[in-house]
């Protein structure tokens, strides 16, 4: 979706990663969880943090801070785990992700949400559905199906099947 396909006011989930404040819309969003003990996996991509377990089943962890080529997610009292569903191959997939801080829900105007900036071919922007504008404040408005390449989360699938099949193995 563009950002000329919003024609009517929206919520997002706000949060933060390092200074910048980021949002998607809260349809996607399942749930948010204090940061709780996440599991690595070993030969994974170095974006992918870990999986937790989220009542039973296995739910990846992704470090977004990383997936935007920032320095790791540092573990703070509000670091916190933004659970979303993204849509793989036109199929539901939960991920969690790291984020420093969860703001708010917010309502935005289809005229407070201005096109993604064009910065030539060589950066990837497609991930950024619009840029908010809320106050003075600028807020990075995420198409979270696509901050992920399919091949980015099919090994991160990949990953949450071989857990599940080391688990049922032990």
């Amino acid at each position: 979706m563009s950002v000329h396909e919003i024609t009517e006011t929206r919520q997002y989930l706000t949060f933060k990663l390092g200074n910048e404040i980021f949002a998607t819309d809260v349809a996607k969003v399942r749930e948010v969880l204090d940061l709780t003990t996440i599991t690595a996996i070993p030969r994974t991509p170095e974006f992918m943090a870990g999986v937790i377990n989220l009542r039973g089943s296995v739910v990846p962890v992704v470090d977004l801070r990383l997936c935007f080529e920032m320095s790791k997610t540092e573990s703070t009292r509000n670091t916190c785990i933004v659970v979303v569903e993204v849509l793989l191959d036109n199929e539901a997939t939960v991920i969690g992700a790291l984020a420093d801080s969860v703001e708010e829900v917010i309502d935005l105007e289809p005229d407070q949400i201005q096109p993604a900036p064009r910065i030539g071919t060589h950066l990837r922007t497609d991930f950024i559905k619009g840029m908010g504008k809320r106050d003075a404040q600028f807020i990075m408005i995420l198409d979270i199906d696509r901050v992920f390449s399919a091949e980015e989360l099919t090994q991160v699938r990949g990953q949450e099947a071989a857990k599940t099949l080391m688990e049922v193995a032990a």
